[in-house]
């Protein structure tokens, strides 16, 4: 047996409560001790309550899925930022993730619309281009006459990597291609950015 197997079967309350501390266990940012504390919280609530966290888990498995234009996750088959006849569809910001598509919104500063690559190359852990959405934003440009493009992967090197990998797919096409400013952040002072910032700072610079 596991050693996860031996630590829910031997669990005081039983084996039940065991896998669900498991369970907890394997989410983001939750260690052992969260996913006991978890547990017992799960363990004090009313059963309805209990049952209307399950409910909602239970929910968004079975209708979010991702958008087949941009692929952002929604509950219809095109998102809402897709449909929005007031987004500009010739200006495409590209983004790893849908929480990168949350972040951006939230600046209420972009007006066009998004494409999610779902993940970015890396392929120390076997991500090549083939498994992400790369094939249906080449057709996107091509087909839908995009005039400028975004990269706004994080700036790592698998992020800078697939916006290169991306830009050379495109670069015999009627497309601009830009990149996020970075640099030094509002409010913040020289002494504590680190040689990467101050150097994307100095590259980026603009006139004053």
């Amino acid at each position: 047996m596991s050693l996860r197997g031996r630590e829910s079967q031997s669990h005081p309350y039983g084996s039940s409560v065991g896998q669900l501390i498991d369970q907890f266990a394997t989410l983001p940012g939750i260690g052992r001790k969260s996913a006991e504390r978890l547990a017992h919280y799960i363990l004090s609530i009313p059963e309805p309550e209990a049952r209307q966290l399950a409910d909602a888990i239970n929910a968004v498995k079975q209708s979010v899925r991702p958008c087949s234009v941009c692929y952002n996750l929604t509950e219809q088959e095109v998102c809402t930022i897709c449909s929005d006849s007031r987004r500009d569809k010739k200006l495409v910001c590209v983004v790893e993730s849908p929480r990168d598509v949350v972040s951006l919104e939230a600046t209420s500063s972009f007006q066009g619309v998004y494409h999610v690559l779902q993940g970015r190359i890396s392929p120390l852990e076997g991500i090549g281009p083939e498994n992400l959405t790369i094939n249906a934003l080449i057709r996107r440009v091509k087909q839908d006459g995009v005039t400028e493009m975004i990269m706004a992967t994080n700036p790592t090197l698998e992020g800078d990597g697939t916006a290169l990998y991306i830009s050379n797919l495109l670069e015999h096409e009627n497309v601009e291609i830009t990149r996020l400013a970075r640099g030094i952040a509002s409010g913040s002072v020289l002494e504590f950015a680190n040689k990467e910032m101050l150097s994307d700072a100095l590259q980026g610079r603009q006139r004053f």
